[in-house]
């Protein structure tokens, strides 16, 4: 039997380390794949965790049901290695994706094709084990997609990052009002947001972040002014330059901070998407949801269809890779912590082997 080595979280709020054990038999349409990469994403740093930060004091508990040791991971490609007897055979030896955002299958948002919505969830390194290891069961084969000829690495990144950003931009772009865009927060996810929208046809997109480094970067990638959050003249200087306000503003950092900026940015009758989990507590007066027209929407990952369509925009060649940091999986605990500190730009894919 093949041994499955695993960088596994033992305790809460405490390092990943590296545990072997005997790589699961697939049962019934279960599949197993040899992990080829994983993305590291800051959901993984709330997972390691334990708890989303709620504001004033207040904590997210999300230990419950995860039995340790446990592993993270949800941005996983690699090669299927078995299928148990209901799952096709012919899928073994292939180089998939995964579509980790599995439901149970049974409940109303499953039937409806939501599964990123079931309560009942089995997502892959968050309620099952993922993809910080060598193999990884995937509990049937229509969650893995093919991706060539995209690079494994920025296939993988696209069923996180990437759908995120894809959701949070449709939803803007659905908008009745969208003469322009604000994107808040060029981290990996971020900065896919702004290449996914240049794809989506969007023009004279306007980002802030607070790093001047980010902010040079989305620049680079196509972004027409980049706004420093912090500088005193910011808020005055982006109501002239859009005319008075963003129609639509994506806010890819999700903390009071980023929302109450978002809100000083905003115009009336514009649209705020939500799809960063930084945390804390966000109010505002009950009125300025009616004087202002405003909505506010929270979104996070995508459906499988949109996975599907995601990887059929990006084939076509108009989604710039965002950078990419490539690590050995054994490395998962420091890269973990350089994430946790700040100071990366991109997206950094832990790999197994050569």
């Amino acid at each position: 039997m093949a041994l499955m080595h695993r960088q596994s979280l033992m305790q809460f709020a405490a390092p990943v380390c590296e545990t072997v054990v005997d790589a699961p038999v697939p049962q019934g349409s279960e599949v197993l794949l040899r992990v080829a990469k994983c993305g590291l994403c800051h959901s993984d740093l709330h997972l390691q965790d334990g708890f989303f930060d709620a504001g004033n004091g207040q904590r997210i508990d999300i230990t419950r049901g995860i039995k340790l040791p446990f592993t993270l991971g949800h941005e996983i490609v690699g090669t299927v290695e078995a299928a148990g007897p209901d799952a096709p055979r012919d899928i073994i030896g292939q180089p998939r994706v995964v579509f980790p955002w599995i439901g149970c299958g049974a409940c109303r948002d499953c039937i409806n094709g939501d599964e990123n919505l079931c309560a009942r969830n089995r997502y892959l390194g968050v309620a099952l084990d993922g993809g910080f290891a060598s193999h990884v069961l995937v509990p049937d084969s229509r969650y893995l997609l093919p991706y060539e000829p995209l690079p494994a690495g920025f296939a993988a990144a696209l069923m996180c990052s990437g759908l995120t950003a894809y959701g949070a931009v449709k939803r803007a772009a659905t908008h009745p009002r969208r003469r322009n865009l604000l994107l808040i927060g060029m981290g990996g996810v971020g900065l896919m947001g702004l290449s996914i929208a240049r794809a989506m046809g969007m023009e004279t997109i306007a980002v802030a972040d607070l790093s001047e480094a980010a902010r040079a970067t989305a620049l680079d990638a196509g972004a027409a002014t980049a706004y420093d959050p912090a500088a005193r003249e910011t808020a005055r200087r982006m109501l002239k330059d859009s005319g008075g306000g963003f129609d639509v503003i994506v806010d890819f950092v999700g903390n009071e901070a980023s929302l109450a900026f978002a809100m000083s940015a905003l115009a009336r009758g514009g649209k705020i998407v939500v799809s960063g989990l930084m945390g804390g507590s966000f109010t505002t007066p009950a009125v300025s949801w009616v004087h202002k027209r405003m909505s506010i929407e929270g979104f996070m990952t995508g459906t499988l269809l949109e996975a599907r369509e995601l990887l059929d925009l990006a084939r076509t060649g108009r989604i710039a890779p965002v950078p990419m940091h490539e690590a050995p999986m054994r490395e998962a605990a420091g890269w973990m912590e350089k994430l946790r500190h700040g100071g990366i730009i991109g997206r950094i894919i832990l790999t197994n082997g050569a």
